[in-house]
């Protein structure tokens, strides 16, 4: 007689380590315990960290596109349910703000900043202090044509930096103004030799004394005697002694780094883009307040205007992303490929301006008011932003001062 085969044998349902539930899924379901721990391969430890830090998988390509060219598309998708198929607001928001900020620090530090801008009236790309002292013509010559090629570079570091062209421009026609001056007084000088008459008096600008290096600016606080760290340092009542000797060493270290800024603003200028992430960090709430407040009557949740806040700051990082790209394009451009010059500085100023457009089109849309109200707290909203804003990168200014 024929036996019938064994049935075979089944695993054993997989039960959670911690509470013996079991389990269909990477987490438990009843006590919530992750299946994989720390105890696996660093590799695998790795992904999960970058994961967790800037979910970077295919969500980020369905993400960018929307955000940098559909205003409110984003905002919307996430009040409607919509979540799971894009990036989450708060990861886009820091993997945004980190890789537009180290492009910015790296591009600065690669640059010539600072290395030809001094301010304290003797800058070595614009060479004034030696124009106005020059003794001939052929080293005022010299000097000037060394000025204004400083001055071009100078424009290829900056790229399409606001305002930088505007004061690059102003500083090229004050050496040509210094240059014309100081030619004018070596002719008459040479005309005054020639007919044996004594020469002119030398211009102020070039028997002015320049400013001492080693000397600190000096400062006062309440009115008093200017602050010295020995013989006038702060002292706060209600503040341990260690730590009003710590507010005393920022205070020195700060006209320090005043003090090195008159010939080389990189290093703060640096200290300064190392603190602006968390100042805008904790600015940004402060707009979310504004939001709730300007429309208060739509009855919507904190979190909602913070979700606004969010993707509002990441299309911002990601326009200053492609700028600083764009700029560096241009620099490459100038070298290889004159003709790309025209072409980008219009993608540059077009990125400006959808800037602005940009975030009026979302404010438009995601709180769907009629177009005169919309423009108008727009107008309210981005004044009082730019005075907090302002008053934040003070702050993050005079942190820079004192830590870099």
């Amino acid at each position: 007689m024929n036996t019938p085969n064994p049935a075979p044998a089944t695993s054993p349902a997989r039960g959670c380590a911690n509470c013996g539930a079991p389990l269909s899924g990477p987490y438990c379901y009843a006590c919530g315990q992750p299946v994989r721990g720390m105890v696996r391969p660093l590799s695998g430890l790795l992904a999960d960290l970058v994961d967790t830090v800037f979910n970077i998988d295919s969500r980020i390509l369905r993400t960018l596109g929307p955000l940098l060219l559909r205003p409110g598309f984003l905002t919307r998708e996430y009040f409607a349910g919509r979540r799971q198929r894009y990036v989450t607001p708060v990861r886009l928001y820091f993997f945004l703000s980190i890789v537009a900020f180290l492009m910015i620090q790296w591009t600065l530090a690669a640059s010539d900043l600072g290395g030809g801008l001094r301010l304290d009236g003797r800058d070595s790309a614009t060479g004034s202090s030696r124009i106005a002292q020059a003794t001939s013509l052929e080293d005022l010559d010299r000097d000037e044509q060394a000025a204004l090629r400083g001055l071009r570079e100078a424009q290829q570091t900056v790229g399409n930096v606001p305002g930088a062209a505007a004061g690059l421009a102003k500083a090229e026609a004050k050496v040509r103004d210094q240059a014309e001056r100081r030619r004018a007084y070596l002719r008459a000088v040479a005309d005054a030799k020639a007919k044996g008459l004594p020469p002119p008096p030398e211009p102020a600008a070039a028997t002015a004394a320049r400013p001492s290096e080693d000397t600190l600016p000096e400062i006062s606080f309440g009115g008093g005697p200017a602050w010295d760290a020995v013989k006038n340092p702060i002292r706060i009542g209600w503040l341990p002694s260690i730590a009003s000797q710590r507010l005393n060493d920022a205070i020195a270290h700060a006209l320090q780094n005043v003090k090195q800024m008159r010939h080389d603003p990189k290093p703060v200028i640096l200290g300064l883009m190392n603190v602006l992430p968390q100042t805008l960090f904790v600015v940004m709430p402060l707009f979310a307040v504004m939001l709730k407040l300007f429309y208060l009557f739509k009855r919507r949740l904190y979190m909602e205007h913070l979700v606004v806040a969010l993707h509002s700051h990441a299309f911002i990082f990601l326009t200053m992303l492609l700028l600083v790209l764009f700029g560096l394009l241009g620099g490459w451009a100038h070298a290889h490929a004159a003709w790309l010059m025209t072409p980008l500085r219009w993608v540059s100023v077009a990125a400006w301006i959808w800037l602005f457009l940009y975030l009026l089109l979302m404010q438009k849309r995601v709180y769907g008011q009629g177009w005169f109200m919309t423009v108008l707290k727009y107008g309210v909203i981005g004044l009082c932003y730019t005075v907090l804003i302002s008053f934040g990168l003070a702050a993050a200014f005079i942190v820079s001062l004192a830590t870099t």
